[in-house]
């Protein structure tokens, strides 16, 4: 079915609702009209990734070089930790 044959059906059974009806229709579309509306666009559009404050907040640390094998010892120490 078309926008416009909905639109047109939506229109004809409009023309025959009472007052009170037309009421709670307008009350249902300003319903529809908040649940589906966008969000409002946020005050500062994000900026790109690498201009973040805390990229590369490590970048002098000697022990973090290969963040893989920092992580993968941390692990190991931690998991060990709780054994105890």
């Amino acid at each position: 079915m078309s926008v416009t044959s909905v639109k047109e059906q939506v229109t004809q059974a409009l023309d025959t609702l009472t007052e009170a009806e037309l009421q709670q229709v307008a009350e249902y579309v300003a319903f529809l009209r908040a649940k589906y509306a966008q969000a409002a666009p946020p005050e500062k559009a994000p900026g790109a990734l690498a201009d973040e404050p805390f990229i590369g907040m490590w970048q002098d640390r000697d022990d973090m070089t290969d963040s893989t094998a920092w992580v993968r010892s941390t692990r190991k120490r931690e998991w060990r930790d709780q054994q105890d």
